[in-house]
């Protein structure tokens, strides 16, 4: 660990999420003596796949985090605190509290900024009055209490129009929701579930899109597309919609309501000269390179690479990233290129889930010699015991 001054990095990494921790262990595991660092204030690292599972009660929250230190790649230097703005032209950043950091190479591997006060409303009836979401740790173990206690009513789910992390995860939450109204004797009788979407479907891959198409009408879900969440009465337990074509809007009347908050870009990279005009960070979609300043990279979600945002796309972008880096460290090139690959498991149920992985083309890429369309309980071992190993074990130790 080191505080901020004004020191120089060969390469710095901005963010120590799953792509900035996982791109550091593949160049440290690439050259021993490279000088690498990290800047990220955060005191703890969280496997956040799993905050679906915690909100429909399978695991505790507590499980999901470890301390930051236990996380940094041996021989990286940490820097406990936050980017205020890049100056790209000089090869530098200033850090919040004063200094400066310049490098030769910058990693930007940000993530994503949740947008909680875009929706009047939300901020302050998160964690009570029935409003819970699975994108907070501190709100997440509430999901599963509006879940289990519940009696009956009107459960609504939602979907923001913006890209958001694992664009899956608000409609897995929704189908364990309603498995466990259904395992309860009386409650799913008495119960309307909805899903409110800001998308034009279920899901972009044809392939899954059937499956799920089908999960729903099994399920007696009222689905419906392009109504955007715009306002929440957490007194009244109303939330208001817009129509993403029409302009209508359309009040609902809740007893639970589980919000996927809008996101994008975090402000400050919006605000500076590596951004694209969406505001995420503008690079080469098989390369991972910026547009415009040769030395600079991004990874994840904080990137404007066309595909889903997910932690199991920076697992292949990672490698493309580091072969790049090292590459150019040394004055040489390499013809390595991201495909778009990501994956989304999606969970249909306790015991069920869709294995979607697809490349940029929306073409399936799938790693398993079965049908991954179907609901598979295979599958959600993988998702519920394999993945998290594989992640703590190998991802974020440049292993896989």
């Amino acid at each position: 660990m080191s505080t901020p001054s004004t020191t120089h990095h060969t390469v710095l990494i901005i963010g120590a999420g799953t792509g900035g921790i996982t791109v550091a262990a593949r160049l440290k595991r690439r050259q021993r003596d490279l000088d690498v660092a990290i800047l990220d204030p955060a005191k703890q690292h969280f496997y956040q796949p799993m905050w679906t599972l915690i909100g429909g009660g399978v695991f505790e929250k507590e499980n999901s985090g470890r301390p930051m230190e236990s996380v940094i790649p041996k021989g990286v230097t940490w820097i406990p605190s936050a980017v205020e703005t890049f100056r790209s032209d000089e090869n530098a950043v200033t850090v919040a509290g004063g200094g400066t950091i310049t490098y030769d190479f910058l990693v930007v591997a940000a993530g994503i900024q949740i947008d909680w006060d875009k929706i009047p409303g939300l901020s302050e009836n998160l964690g009570r009055n029935g409003v819970c979401s699975n994108y907070s740790y501190e709100s997440v173990d509430y999901t599963w209490e509006c879940i289990k206690t519940f009696q009956g009513g009107t459960a609504l789910f939602t979907q923001p129009a913006t890209p958001v992390k694992c664009g899956g995860a608000p409609q897995k939450i929704c189908y364990l929701a309603e498995d466990h109204f259904r395992k309860h004797s009386g409650v799913r009788d008495n119960t309307k579930v909805l899903f409110r979407s800001g998308l034009g479907s279920i899901f972009a891959v044809a392939l899954y899109r059937e499956t799920l198409e089908k999960v729903i009408e099994r399920k007696g879900i009222d689905a419906q597309y392009l109504w955007d969440l715009s306002s929440l009465d957490g007194e009244r337990k109303i939330a208001t919609f817009k129509h993403l074509e029409t302009g209508e809007t359309d009040e609902i009347a809740y007893d639970m309501i589980h919000v996927t908050p809008p996101m994008s870009a975090p402000d400050f990279i919006k605000e500076s000269a590596l951004a694209a005009e969406t505001g995420w960070v503008s690079v080469d979609p098989k390369t991972l390179r910026h547009t415009e300043f040769p030395n600079v990279f991004a990874i994840g979600d904080c990137s404007n690479l066309p595909t889903s945002k997910t932690g199991a796309a920076i697992r292949k972008q990672a490698p493309v990233l580091a072969a790049h880096l090292l590459a150019s460290l040394h004055g040489k090139n390499t013809t390595e290129e991201y495909s778009g690959y990501t994956s989304c498991p999606l969970v249909t149920g306790y015991g069920s889930l869709v294995m979607a992985e697809f490349d940029y083309d929306q073409t399936p890429d799938e790693s398993f010699p079965i049908d991954q369309s179907k609901e598979r309980w295979t599958m959600w071992w993988v998702k519920k015991t394999g993945l998290p190993w594989l992640y703590w074990n190998l991802m974020l130790k440049g292993l896989a």
